[in-house]
């Protein structure tokens, strides 16, 4: 019997997780604005980027003396940058449960050769943070782009801490609570959450961080563009616009739009809404079918904006291949574009719901899901 494809389709089929969807009724001419053509140290240019740095304060709700600096190389830039600059002062403890935060793990322990203890998790788990020793540096991952696996809370983060918790909170930023208090470093990328152009990352600092950086000198040589000091003194420009390299004026704009449309939303509590609607759709078609589940196993780490799935029929002969196809099917019909697993991360599929997606699209693609498991299931 023909398996008939649903009537109905998203609107928008893109579903990446970076990067990621861009606003709704998104256009270029959005970007009318954008001080093309002009220096970023022109009064134009610092105005735009001192914009960027004060809106992302105002929604993400950061304390007025955490310092908010925009810097090269996306998130990874960010989290590189932190890491070679500040630890080496102390023990550190790497924690991982999925693909980037494995890719921290291998900065520290074989490229700086860092004193570190390596705490793991399989994808779909966590390290419980209440073994950790925060009396060391700890550096781990809020979300786990790849894993769809978060810290629910900062409950496990004492306030009395000797060392910094460094943060990557790429998937996490305006789409989850962060608890500043309890980071000091955080970082995060334009092109997740907010939809925004990469090659940008966000690099925030606690009063704790600022005094590592004017206390502690490391024993390694730092690139330029990883020099957050002179003289013992942090380089106060960076975090008011004055940017190490020159920055794309179009992609800061788009970022200033995307900042724009998160306040008409409701700011962050009307990102985190649009983002926990979204996958709750996903989390509640997934427990009503016997063929397909959440990567994550508890329920209270889910991530709620890269929700990671796998299949659990067991008619599926080979999942890595089965799950390809599935994804090859959608991309196809043009219903989802761009939603297999992590190259890293076990087979299945990765649909973004951060904020910048529409719920209906979300609703609209899970009949399409379906369908194209069971086709596939025939075509096997």
């Amino acid at each position: 019997m023909a398996i008939e494809a649903p009537a109905a389709r998203p609107v928008n089929p893109r579903f990446s997780s970076g990067p990621c969807a861009k606003i709704p009724q998104f256009q270029l001419d959005l970007l009318a604005d954008a001080a093309l053509g002009r220096s970023h140290r022109a009064a134009v240019g610092k105005e735009k980027l001192k914009a960027a740095i004060e809106t992302t304060r105002e929604i993400l709700g950061v304390p007025a003396d955490y310092r908010i600096g925009i810097v090269p190389a996306s998130d990874t830039g960010a989290v590189e940058m932190a890491m070679w600059s500040m630890l080496g002062a102390r023990p550190a403890t790497m924690v991982a449960w999925e693909s980037f935060g494995a890719g921290w793990v291998t900065d520290v322990v074989k490229q700086l050769k860092i004193e570190a203890e390596v705490k793991t998790a399989d994808y779909g788990d966590i390290v419980d943070l209440a073994t950790v020793d925060f009396d060391t540096d700890v550096v781990f991952t809020w979300n786990g782009t790849t894993s769809g696996v978060r810290v629910p809370n900062g409950d496990a983060i004492p306030a009395d801490r000797a060392g910094l918790t460094i943060c990557d909170a790429t998937s996490a930023a305006f789409a989850q609570d962060l608890p500043w208090d309890k980071l000091d470093v955080v970082t995060f990328s334009w092109q997740k959450v907010m939809g925004g152009e990469a090659a940008h990352g966000m690099l925030i600092l606690s009063p704790r961080a600022v005094e590592r950086l004017e206390s502690y000198t490391p024993a390694w040589p730092l690139p330029k563009i990883f020099r957050l000091t002179k003289g013992g003194k942090l380089i106060d420009g960076i975090f008011k616009g004055e940017t190490i390299n020159t920055p794309s004026m179009l992609a800061v704009e788009d970022y200033l739009v995307a900042l724009d449309w998160a306040k008409s939303v409701g700011g962050l509590k009307g990102l985190m809404g649009r983002a926990d609607a979204n996958a709750k759709v996903i989390w509640d078609f997934c427990e009503t079918r016997d063929w397909i589940t959440n990567l994550a196993n508890d329920p209270a780490t889910r991530s709620n904006t890269s929700v990671c799935l796998k299949f659990t029929d067991a008619r599926i002969k080979d999942g890595a291949s089965f799950a390809k196809a599935v994804a090859k099917r959608l991309e196809a019909e043009g219903v989802a574009l761009d939603i297999g697993a992590y190259r890293d991360a076990p087979a299945g599929l990765r649909i973004w719901c951060g904020a910048t997606v529409e719920t209906a699209d979300v609703e609209a693609l899970m009949p399409w899901l379906e369908y194209a498991f069971e086709a596939e299931i025939a075509a096997q």
